[in-house]
């Protein structure tokens, strides 16, 4: 039986519209295997957490470049434990 693969949401918060290191990544990952969805830019965090539940994604990765960083990861992961699915992971990055 094939292990299911692993599920990884790529999004683009707030107001950048420079994807493509979000799409390098989400490439990186889609060649390495697992199982990606891009939602493309200018997420809230409430579209984040509502795409990532919909999607049943193991994986939440954030690419954001401005500080608006200190306020929306930490809204992405209380609005995931609000919902119950506090157990998927929150990553992020940007340059």
């Amino acid at each position: 039986m094939a292990a299911r693969k692993i599920r990884v949401l790529v999004a683009k918060p707030g107001l950048d519209g420079h994807d493509r290191g979000a799409r390098v990544i989400a490439r990186g990952l889609r060649d390495a295997g697992m199982e990606v969805v891009y939602t493309g830019l200018h997420q809230t965090a409430e579209q984040v957490v509502q795409a990532a539940i919909q999607e049943d994604v193991d994986v939440v990765g954030l690419s954001i470049l401005s500080g608006a960083h200190l306020t929306f990861f930490p809204r992405v992961t209380e609005l995931l434990r609000e919902a119950g699915a506090g157990d998927i992971v929150v990553i992020g990055g940007g340059t």
